[in-house]
């Protein structure tokens, strides 16, 4: 379902459908479908330790933690993403029957070889760049979380009382903390199992 930049308009209901039997998942951005790259082992470990880290966390709060294949819809910015793991706490993504939410309180990416580097062209970081951009949109995100594969360092973007996006960087030997759950754990946890990180 992969769709070249000459393509005509896809709609939300044909992305869909198609991603229902799709054996590759693929991202929607404005009308054009882009297919995802597959992981590494440490990329998916990290993803896993997180998920079970939040689950865990979040259970019996109200709020519910996914993993991978839940896609978020952003209606302003006219997209659907499927970050690592995703955070709500509201009642609107209850619905149980769809394959994505709309009101995330936390994003969390683990960033891959392709979008810890720069884009050439944007001369931006994909998921610090655009995709951060449209994330924004989304009235109910307090935290949008990247963090690396390559070695211990966590980022993350918090919006303040005004609404302005912090930056709070984690590295090796701290705690990470979370304020949109209330969370906070060793660094050190989100790494387990890992091989020896540069």
């Amino acid at each position: 379902m992969f769709v070249s930049q000459n393509t005509v308009y896809i709609s939300h209901e044909s992305y869909l459908k198609g991603e229902e039997i799709s054996p590759v998942r693929h991202e929607y951005i404005r009308g054009e479908v882009y297919a995802m790259a597959g992981g590494t082992q440490a990329h998916n470990t990290i993803t896993g330790n997180i998920f079970a880290l939040l689950r865990n966390h979040v259970r019996g709060s109200g709020c519910r933690a996914f993993v991978e294949n839940i896609k978020v819809l952003i209606e302003a910015a006219d997209v659907y993403y499927y970050p690592d793991v995703i955070v709500t706490c509201d009642e609107r993504d209850k619905n149980l029957s769809e394959s994505f939410i709309r009101y995330p309180s936390l994003v969390i990416e683990v960033l891959s070889d392709n979008t810890e580097a720069f884009d050439s062209a944007n001369a931006t970081l994909r998921d610090r760049g655009n995709k951060f951009a449209d994330y924004q949109q989304i009235e109910t995100l307090q935290e949008y979380v990247l963090v690396s594969q390559k070695r211990q360092r966590v980022e993350c973007f918090r919006r303040n009382a005004e609404r302005r996006w912090e930056l709070y960087t984690f590295v090796q030997g701290e705690q990470i903390q979370l304020a949109s759950i209330n969370f906070s754990v060793d660094i050190s946890a989100l790494y387990e199992d890992v091989a020896e990180l540069s």
